[in-house]
Protein backbone atom coordinates (compact mmCIF):
# COMPACT_ATOMS: atom_id res chain seq x y z
CA UNK A 1 0.00 0.00 0.00
CA UNK A 2 3.14 2.47 0.67
CA UNK A 3 4.46 1.64 -2.88
CA UNK A 4 0.84 2.57 -4.89
CA UNK A 5 0.32 5.21 -2.43
CA UNK A 6 3.67 6.42 -3.73
CA UNK A 7 3.08 5.75 -7.25
CA UNK A 8 0.17 7.64 -7.23
CA UNK A 9 0.94 10.50 -5.83
CA UNK A 10 3.79 11.53 -7.75
CA UNK A 11 2.82 12.06 -11.21
CA UNK A 12 0.61 14.85 -8.68
CA UNK A 13 3.56 15.96 -7.40
CA UNK A 14 5.75 16.09 -10.24
CA UNK A 15 3.44 18.16 -12.18
CA UNK A 16 3.41 20.78 -9.65
CA UNK A 17 7.18 20.87 -9.64
CA UNK A 18 7.13 22.01 -13.24
CA UNK A 19 4.38 24.58 -12.99
CA UNK A 20 4.73 28.45 -12.97
CA UNK A 21 3.87 29.60 -9.77
CA UNK A 22 0.75 31.49 -11.18
CA UNK A 23 -0.63 28.59 -11.97
CA UNK A 24 0.88 26.39 -8.58
CA UNK A 25 -0.97 29.02 -6.67
CA UNK A 26 -4.22 29.01 -8.83
CA UNK A 27 -4.04 24.92 -7.58
CA UNK A 28 -4.02 25.98 -4.12
CA UNK A 29 -6.73 28.49 -3.96
CA UNK A 30 -8.73 25.83 -5.26
CA UNK A 31 -7.36 23.00 -2.63
CA UNK A 32 -7.64 25.35 -0.19
CA UNK A 33 -11.25 25.94 -0.60
CA UNK A 34 -11.86 21.96 -0.73
CA UNK A 35 -9.92 21.17 2.31
CA UNK A 36 -11.24 24.00 3.91
CA UNK A 37 -15.09 22.88 3.19
CA UNK A 38 -14.51 19.22 4.39
CA UNK A 39 -12.85 20.26 7.45
CA UNK A 40 -9.49 19.00 7.68
CA UNK A 41 -8.17 19.34 11.33
CA UNK A 42 -10.43 22.06 11.58
CA UNK A 43 -11.11 21.51 15.13
CA UNK A 44 -7.25 21.26 15.95
CA UNK A 45 -6.74 24.65 13.87
CA UNK A 46 -9.40 26.55 15.44
CA UNK A 47 -8.60 24.67 19.39
CA UNK A 48 -4.71 26.04 18.88
CA UNK A 49 -5.68 29.44 17.34
CA UNK A 50 -8.39 30.31 20.39
CA UNK A 51 -5.89 29.13 22.74
CA UNK A 52 -3.17 30.90 21.55
CA UNK A 53 -4.66 34.04 21.58
CA UNK A 54 -7.39 34.46 23.36
CA UNK A 55 -7.91 37.90 22.95
CA UNK A 56 -9.00 37.73 19.82
CA UNK A 57 -12.98 36.99 19.07
CA UNK A 58 -14.71 34.87 16.45
CA UNK A 59 -14.56 36.44 13.80
CA UNK A 60 -10.59 37.18 14.05
CA UNK A 61 -10.00 33.78 14.59
CA UNK A 62 -12.21 32.50 11.42
CA UNK A 63 -10.46 34.82 9.50
CA UNK A 64 -6.99 33.55 10.54
CA UNK A 65 -8.26 29.75 10.27
CA UNK A 66 -9.08 30.73 6.10
CA UNK A 67 -5.87 32.34 5.83
CA UNK A 68 -4.16 29.22 7.40
CA UNK A 69 -5.73 26.72 4.96
CA UNK A 70 -4.84 29.06 2.04
CA UNK A 71 -0.50 28.76 3.44
CA UNK A 72 -0.67 25.53 4.32
CA UNK A 73 -1.72 24.43 0.55
CA UNK A 74 0.91 27.06 -0.10
CA UNK A 75 3.40 25.51 1.67
CA UNK A 76 2.47 21.98 0.60
CA UNK A 77 3.22 22.71 -3.37
CA UNK A 78 5.90 25.53 -2.68
CA UNK A 79 7.90 22.53 -1.14
CA UNK A 80 6.89 20.02 -4.15
CA UNK A 81 8.30 22.73 -6.43
CA UNK A 82 11.40 22.81 -4.70
CA UNK A 83 11.90 19.92 -5.82
CA UNK A 84 12.58 21.03 -9.48
CA UNK A 85 13.57 24.69 -8.53
CA UNK A 86 16.82 25.59 -10.28
CA UNK A 87 19.62 27.60 -7.75
CA UNK A 88 18.54 31.19 -9.13
CA UNK A 89 15.13 30.82 -9.11
CA UNK A 90 15.71 29.75 -5.27
CA UNK A 91 17.76 32.72 -4.45
CA UNK A 92 15.51 34.93 -5.94
CA UNK A 93 12.62 33.53 -4.16
CA UNK A 94 14.52 33.98 -0.49
CA UNK A 95 16.44 36.51 0.02
CA UNK A 96 19.17 36.55 3.26
CA UNK A 97 19.69 39.99 4.46
CA UNK A 98 22.47 39.27 6.32
CA UNK A 99 24.83 36.30 5.25
CA UNK A 100 27.86 38.23 7.28
CA UNK A 101 26.75 36.95 10.33
CA UNK A 102 27.44 33.49 9.21
CA UNK A 103 30.81 34.35 7.67
CA UNK A 104 31.52 36.32 10.78
CA UNK A 105 31.59 33.23 12.74
CA UNK A 106 32.99 30.73 10.03
CA UNK A 107 35.59 32.96 10.08
CA UNK A 108 36.37 32.44 13.95
CA UNK A 109 36.57 28.49 12.88
CA UNK A 110 33.35 28.19 14.85
CA UNK A 111 30.49 25.64 13.81
CA UNK A 112 26.99 27.10 14.58
CA UNK A 113 23.62 25.60 15.35
CA UNK A 114 20.84 27.22 13.32
CA UNK A 115 17.44 27.24 15.26
CA UNK A 116 14.88 27.64 13.37
CA UNK A 117 10.63 26.72 13.76
CA UNK A 118 7.74 25.45 11.78
CA UNK A 119 7.38 29.05 10.62
CA UNK A 120 7.17 29.85 6.68
CA UNK A 121 8.85 27.67 4.10
CA UNK A 122 11.46 25.98 6.45
CA UNK A 123 12.78 23.79 3.41
CA UNK A 124 13.06 26.58 1.65
CA UNK A 125 15.18 28.51 4.47
CA UNK A 126 17.10 25.77 4.33
CA UNK A 127 18.23 25.11 0.76
CA UNK A 128 18.71 29.11 0.83
CA UNK A 129 21.27 29.26 4.03
CA UNK A 130 23.53 26.25 2.31
CA UNK A 131 23.44 28.14 -1.11
CA UNK A 132 24.57 31.55 0.67
CA UNK A 133 26.51 30.89 3.87
CA UNK A 134 30.04 29.39 4.00
CA UNK A 135 29.51 26.53 6.55
CA UNK A 136 28.40 22.72 5.94
CA UNK A 137 24.70 22.70 6.57
CA UNK A 138 23.10 19.72 8.27
CA UNK A 139 19.77 19.19 8.76
CA UNK A 140 18.20 17.19 11.67
CA UNK A 141 14.86 16.08 10.67
CA UNK A 142 12.17 13.29 11.48
CA UNK A 143 12.25 10.59 8.72
CA UNK A 144 9.16 9.97 7.12
CA UNK A 145 7.06 5.85 7.90
CA UNK A 146 6.72 5.80 4.44
CA UNK A 147 10.07 4.45 2.58
CA UNK A 148 9.69 5.80 -1.31
CA UNK A 149 8.19 9.47 0.28
CA UNK A 150 11.53 9.29 2.50
CA UNK A 151 13.47 8.88 -0.88
CA UNK A 152 11.75 11.39 -2.38
CA UNK A 153 12.14 14.32 0.41
CA UNK A 154 15.81 12.80 1.16
CA UNK A 155 16.48 13.70 -2.46
CA UNK A 156 15.02 16.97 -2.02
CA UNK A 157 17.22 17.45 1.41
CA UNK A 158 20.15 16.77 0.54
CA UNK A 159 20.15 19.26 -2.90
CA UNK A 160 23.00 21.67 -3.18
CA UNK A 161 25.51 18.97 -0.84
CA UNK A 162 23.28 19.60 1.74
CA UNK A 163 23.57 16.86 4.70
CA UNK A 164 20.73 15.48 6.84
CA UNK A 165 20.52 13.22 9.78
CA UNK A 166 17.77 11.79 11.92
CA UNK A 167 17.13 13.18 15.47
CA UNK A 168 18.13 9.74 16.85
CA UNK A 169 21.02 9.87 15.15
CA UNK A 170 21.87 13.55 15.63
CA UNK A 171 24.09 13.62 19.05
CA UNK A 172 26.43 10.72 17.14
CA UNK A 173 26.04 13.31 13.93
CA UNK A 174 27.30 16.49 15.66
CA UNK A 175 30.06 14.73 17.67
CA UNK A 176 31.24 12.87 14.66
CA UNK A 177 31.39 16.74 12.84
CA UNK A 178 32.99 18.54 15.53
CA UNK A 179 36.33 18.96 13.61
CA UNK A 180 34.64 20.44 10.73
CA UNK A 181 32.84 24.13 10.33
CA UNK A 182 29.06 23.24 10.28
CA UNK A 183 26.03 24.46 10.47
CA UNK A 184 23.35 22.41 12.18
CA UNK A 185 19.85 22.57 11.46
CA UNK A 186 17.15 22.09 14.41
CA UNK A 187 13.33 22.71 14.11
CA UNK A 188 12.43 22.83 17.80
CA UNK A 189 9.08 23.89 18.04
CA UNK A 190 7.24 20.49 17.63
CA UNK A 191 5.54 18.85 20.72
CA UNK A 192 8.28 17.25 22.99
CA UNK A 193 8.04 13.98 25.05
CA UNK A 194 6.14 14.57 29.45
CA UNK A 195 9.82 14.38 30.85
CA UNK A 196 11.28 17.58 28.78
CA UNK A 197 11.23 21.37 29.48
CA UNK A 198 8.31 22.62 30.67
CA UNK A 199 7.35 26.33 30.17
CA UNK A 200 4.28 28.70 28.68
CA UNK A 201 4.48 29.23 25.01
CA UNK A 202 1.72 31.20 22.77
CA UNK A 203 -0.28 31.29 26.20
CA UNK A 204 -0.07 27.31 26.71
CA UNK A 205 2.16 25.54 28.97
CA UNK A 206 4.07 23.35 26.39
CA UNK A 207 6.72 20.62 26.70
CA UNK A 208 10.03 21.81 24.22
CA UNK A 209 12.95 20.34 23.28
CA UNK A 210 16.15 20.98 24.60
CA UNK A 211 18.39 19.57 22.19
CA UNK A 212 19.39 23.30 20.57
CA UNK A 213 20.87 24.21 24.03
CA UNK A 214 21.96 21.13 25.24
CA UNK A 215 24.04 20.87 21.57
CA UNK A 216 25.36 23.87 21.69
CA UNK A 217 26.87 23.97 25.37
CA UNK A 218 28.26 20.73 24.81
CA UNK A 219 30.41 21.58 21.68
CA UNK A 220 30.42 25.47 22.42
CA UNK A 221 28.67 26.55 19.30
CA UNK A 222 27.00 29.66 18.84
CA UNK A 223 22.87 29.69 18.08
CA UNK A 224 21.93 31.44 15.36
CA UNK A 225 18.03 32.20 15.04
CA UNK A 226 16.49 32.25 11.15
CA UNK A 227 13.43 35.36 11.24
CA UNK A 228 11.87 35.09 8.43
CA UNK A 229 9.33 37.07 6.81
CA UNK A 230 7.10 36.58 3.74
CA UNK A 231 6.44 39.92 2.51
CA UNK A 232 4.82 37.95 -0.99
CA UNK A 233 3.21 35.47 -1.63
CA UNK A 234 6.24 33.17 -3.05
CA UNK A 235 8.87 34.66 -1.65
CA UNK A 236 10.60 34.77 1.50
CA UNK A 237 13.80 36.96 3.77
CA UNK A 238 15.61 35.20 6.30
CA UNK A 239 17.61 37.57 8.62
CA UNK A 240 20.24 35.36 11.01
CA UNK A 241 19.96 36.68 14.62
CA UNK A 242 23.10 35.66 17.03
CA UNK A 243 20.84 34.41 19.92
CA UNK A 244 24.02 33.28 22.31
CA UNK A 245 27.56 34.29 21.41
CA UNK A 246 29.03 32.37 23.83
CA UNK A 247 26.60 29.09 25.28
CA UNK A 248 28.68 28.26 28.55
CA UNK A 249 27.51 32.28 29.90
CA UNK A 250 23.99 30.95 30.12
CA UNK A 251 22.15 29.53 33.04
CA UNK A 252 20.08 26.02 32.76
CA UNK A 253 17.10 26.49 30.43
CA UNK A 254 18.36 29.63 29.06
CA UNK A 255 18.93 29.14 25.33
CA UNK A 256 15.81 27.15 25.45
CA UNK A 257 13.68 30.15 26.79
CA UNK A 258 15.47 32.44 24.14
CA UNK A 259 14.71 30.55 21.14
CA UNK A 260 10.96 29.74 21.98
CA UNK A 261 10.56 32.94 23.07
CA UNK A 262 12.26 34.60 19.71
CA UNK A 263 9.89 31.81 17.77
CA UNK A 264 7.07 32.86 19.67
CA UNK A 265 7.41 36.64 19.02
CA UNK A 266 7.37 35.98 15.38
CA UNK A 267 4.11 33.97 15.78
CA UNK A 268 2.28 36.62 17.18
CA UNK A 269 3.01 38.98 14.53
CA UNK A 270 2.36 37.27 11.46
CA UNK A 271 0.21 34.07 12.83
CA UNK A 272 -1.25 32.91 9.99
CA UNK A 273 2.23 30.92 8.32
CA UNK A 274 2.82 28.98 11.29
CA UNK A 275 1.84 25.24 11.91
CA UNK A 276 -1.84 25.28 13.49
CA UNK A 277 -2.91 22.13 12.00
CA UNK A 278 -0.17 20.44 14.25
CA UNK A 279 -1.42 19.01 17.34
CA UNK A 280 1.25 21.23 19.36
CA UNK A 281 -0.71 20.68 22.92
CA UNK A 282 -1.52 16.96 22.57
CA UNK A 283 1.57 16.09 25.79
CA UNK A 284 -0.03 17.05 28.91
CA UNK A 285 1.98 18.19 32.08
CA UNK A 286 2.11 15.07 34.65
CA UNK A 287 0.03 15.90 37.75
CA UNK A 288 2.06 16.58 40.49
CA UNK A 289 1.03 14.94 44.11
Amino acid sequence: MQALAYYLAYPFIRLMGILPFSVLFFFSDMFAIIIRLAGYRKQVIKTNLRKSFPEKHGDEINRLTRSYYHYMCDLTLETFKMMWMPESEIRRRVRVLNPEVAERLYNQKRSIIVALGHYGNWEWYACSFQLCAPHQLVIIYHPLTNPYFERLMQRQRTRFEMEITSMQQSVRTMLANRNRLTATAFVGDQAAPVNSYWMTFLNQDSSVYTGIEKMSKKLDCPVVYIHPTRPQRGFYTMELEVLVEDPSTTRQNEITELYTRRLEKDIRENPVIWLWSHKRWKIQRPQTT
